[in-house]
């Protein structure tokens, strides 16, 4: 060892020496990456995604998921994935999850469903992705019936898609709560797919607009399944979304209490509704987050 690097070496040990035990509790390590749904500035990222994407690191996000893969080209944003990827190790910026179009595919053969996963599978192994995410039902297709049959294509989606190593997830919205005579769509998500192979992930904005049951409610029913959350504000008049901080939901109460055994990764989002634009928005959520809710997580 080099005279130098000794007398640094000491110098740092002698300072640790004489901190009070405390001083590492007062700046805890958050478990979990800070986590943007960028389909929350889908109109930056049209514009200039590699601009955009150097700003949302700036603001302190480190993790994100995406929308918007053109699985015929292989592509993210207009980047092959491997360009992608590199921009994202560039920044030190990950993707964990992605939105799928999958519902585009509800009614055709099975066939090109899975033909469909597997463009997936391929484009999330490039990035680095550790889960696909089924965000969406178009509104022709939430009957009873159709979502009976949703859940078979849940099952058979999730399983090939662990076989590939993959995590895969059904996110919520309002309409799966919608009562049909004594039954939700959710009720039967639930109680038909195959939790080791379609996990949950809870957008809790929706839950607290629609559901009858709390996001803690739900995760204590259902544990080890929730294993994303997005997580949006209400606004107090029209309960459309808010920038965090700004709306109805208590998430200092909510974050501070709910468990989190099952939880991998979050993402901060906000549809629309912005107070200035999309990017101030998630600037101001941001900024609200990391004061209030990130020593929660």
């Amino acid at each position: 060892m080099s005279r130098r690097k000794f007398i640094k070496q000491s110098g740092v040990l002698a300072t640790l020496a004489v901190l009070p035990t405390n001083s590492f509790t007062m700046m805890p390590k958050s478990k979990f990456k800070m986590g943007l749904q960028l389909f929350t500035i889908r109109d930056a990222m049209t514009i200039d995604p590699i601009a955009t994407l150097k700003k949302v690191r700036a603001m302190g996000y480190e993790d994100s998921e995406l929308f918007g893969y053109d699985g015929e080209k292989g592509t993210y944003y207009g980047m092959k994935a491997v360009d992608f990827k590199s921009l994202l190790d560039d920044l030190d910026f990950t993707v964990t999850s992605g939105h799928y179009d999958f519902s585009s595919y509800f009614m055709k053969p099975f066939s090109e469903l899975l033909s469909y996963v597997d463009q997936c599978i391929e484009g999330s192994h490039k990035i680095g992705s550790k889960y696909i995410t089924w965000p969406w039902l178009a509104p022709e297709y939430r009957t009873i019936e159709n979502f009976k049959i949703l859940s078979e294509k849940l099952n058979k989606i999730g399983e090939q898609v662990t076989k590939a190593g993959l995590g895969f997830a059904y996110h919520n919205h309002d309409f799966e709560f919608t009562d049909h005579n004594g039954q939700t769509g959710y009720d039967i998500i639930l109680k038909e797919t195959d939790a080791d192979f379609v996990k949950l992930q809870m957008d809790m904005y929706w839950v607290e607009h629609s559901s009858k049951l709390s996001p803690s409610e739900l995760i204590t029913q259902n544990p080890g399944r929730y294993v994303m959350w997005h997580i949006k504000d209400m606004d107090k008049v029209t309960r459309d979304y808010s920038e965090l901080g700004n709306g109805s939901i208590d998430y200092v109460d909510m974050l501070s209490k709910i468990d989190k055994d099952a939880l991998q990764y979050y993402y901060i989002e906000q549809g629309s509704n912005f107070a200035h634009n999309s990017m101030q928005s998630i600037a101001d959520s941001a900024a609200y987050f990391k004061q209030n809710l990130q020593q929660f997580l």
